[in-house]
């Protein structure tokens, strides 16, 4: 059996001591929640049986407030055909399986319905990976998991048309964050739920040493010119549409009736390929 690339048992466990945190530390997740209203204004539809898979319901309350809530979990909470709209608010990136729990989404949305996904991005935190990897190096000559590895946007649009989703975009959205320092940034981490949950996570305790070498790497190198810490956050938002015969289906090869040049507005040149690899004329052989 494959090892699984996160606890999930530790991912609950943050999340469980990230609900009882300040409101103000799930900023990030109210940003979220705002943008995918702005998105979801832009849709000419309206959307009668919703649903939005977080582990904070709390932030989604006035955006969708007439949306079913489901818990994060590797079998999702939802009805085959009961939706048309599926949000999965800043979860899949702690999933062992994001092609599957889009399936499962895919799967509780009826014909012509919307599934919106939106995950913390490879670019986040890469600022404080690149300072915990040194720092560690430095003291012990070796690295440790200590940062999840999240996907690049490249490799996840793909994802959406595995899942059986129609009409897949894939864009990303990115954020600098700034801190006083590296501790009020871990804090921030802390109260939202996204500590490490790596399976292969050291277990012992961190000697402060390490900390505080990174904080000294971060300070020196990605300082502000208002002596603030930079942290970079990177949000990917994947759109994608359970097939229907009501939808845009791409044109049949061949099947354009206007020239290009002719929409260009530019004179047509016919590409004459064996002159231009072989000036002479000469027969190729």
């Amino acid at each position: 059996m494959t090892p699984s690339l996160f606890d999930q048992k530790a991912v609950a466990q943050n999340r469980n001591r990230a609900r009882t945190a300040q409101k103000q530390a799930l900023f990030l997740h109210d940003l979220v929640a705002q943008q995918v209203s702005e998105r979801l204004n832009e849709v000419n539809k309206r959307f009668t049986d919703q649903a939005v898979v977080t582990a904070f319901p709390s932030v989604w309350q006035a955006v969708l407030p007439k949306a079913t809530y489901v818990s994060e979990a590797d079998t999702l909470d939802l009805t085959p055909a009961a939706q048309d709209l599926i949000v999965h608010a800043l979860s899949m990136h702690w999933s062992n399986d994001p092609v599957g729990q889009m399936i499962q989404c895919r799967r509780a949305l009826r014909a012509d319905g919307l599934f919106l996904a939106v995950m913390f991005g490879g670019r986040s935190l890469q600022e404080l990976r690149a300072c915990l990897a040194e720092a560690e190096s430095r003291l012990k000559g070796g690295l440790s998991p200590r940062i999840a590895p999240m996907a690049e946007l490249r490799d996840l649009g793909g994802l959406l048309s595995r899942a059986g989703l129609a009409l897949p975009v894939a864009d990303s959205d990115l954020l600098s964050v700034t801190y006083p320092d590296m501790a009020a940034l871990m804090h921030d981490l802390r109260a939202m739920g996204e500590t490490n949950a790596l399976t292969a996570r050291p277990k012992g305790m961190t000697g402060r040493a390490l900390f505080d070498l990174a904080a000294e790497i971060y300070q020196e190198n990605y300082c502000n010119a208002d002596n603030r810490l930079n942290a970079t956050v990177e949000m990917i938002f994947l759109t994608g549409w359970a097939p229907s015969d009501t939808q845009q289906k791409p044109l049949r090869p061949g099947s354009a009736q206007t020239r290009l040049a002719a929409a260009l507005g530019v004179e047509e040149q016919s590409a004459n390929v064996s002159k231009v690899n072989n000036p002479q004329g000469k027969a190729e052989p």
